[in-house]
């Protein structure tokens, strides 16, 4: 296949700004939490589907895009996923997960139960394709997990850019999503996100993050 190309222009920004700029946006990016208290208040499906496609604009592997967003805002079918989801995470936090798993996660204040679940008004699965199926015929995906995964990051963004609120919520396994969703058989579940504002007067732990001595690593 010959490669065609189009011409790509964008603005640049001067050394002064471009510093101010990558200030601000660390700091508000800094700013992203984590929350598992969610407002009930409906959501535009018009604002998830803008947030889904900026994800949908991330690099993947010969740009296969291989994955698939997932949006739930049905009531009865987000209490079935927190029926499903709660039995896992049960089965997870007595007895699957070891002490050392459930000592590191203490702080947080989590335990199986998931009302977020019902209370955020979407949630959205991320799908991975292993392979695209074209006519029933198998059609090879590369570097899926890394490009979904980097689909996911440019989601958390688009949810913080537009001043909503995410959980990245993985209960093991997640099979169960397979079929409440009647996903094809080349789709796995790969992360589950509740996306809505945050509750009045929520609250989130006092963590800190790696400051830059710990996180880089310069090669002069």
């Amino acid at each position: 296949m010959e490669a065609k190309f189009i011409p790509y222009s964008k603005k640049t920004l001067k050394k002064d700004e471009l510093l101010d700029e990558s200030k601000r946006h660390y700091e508000f990016m800094n700013s992203r939490r984590t929350v598992r208290e969610f407002s009930t208040e409906p959501i535009a499906i018009e604002v998830i589907e803008n947030i889904i496609m900026a994800a949908s604009s991330s690099p993947s592997g010969a740009n296969k895009q291989p994955w698939t967003f997932c949006v739930v805002t049905n009531p009865e079918l987000k209490s079935q996923i927190r029926v499903e989801a709660e039995k896992e995470e049960y089965e997870s936090y007595n007895g699957r997960m070891p002490q050392e798993w459930l000592d590191d996660l203490s702080y947080l204040g989590t335990d199986w139960h998931k009302p977020f679940l019902e209370d955020a008004p979407a949630l959205i699965i991320v799908f991975k394709k292993s392979y695209d199926l074209e006519d029933g015929i198998k059609k090879t995906n590369y570097y899926v997990t890394e490009s979904v995964g980097l689909a996911c990051g440019f989601l958390l963004q688009a949810i913080h850019q537009c001043g909503l609120v995410a959980l990245t919520h993985t209960p093991s396994p997640m099979n169960f999503l397979c079929k409440l969703l009647n996903r094809p058989v080349n789709e796995k579940p790969f992360l589950l996100i509740p996306v809505g504002y945050p509750a009045e007067n929520v609250m989130v732990p006092d963590i800190k993050r790696k400051e830059a001595a710990n996180v880089i690593v310069h090669y002069k």
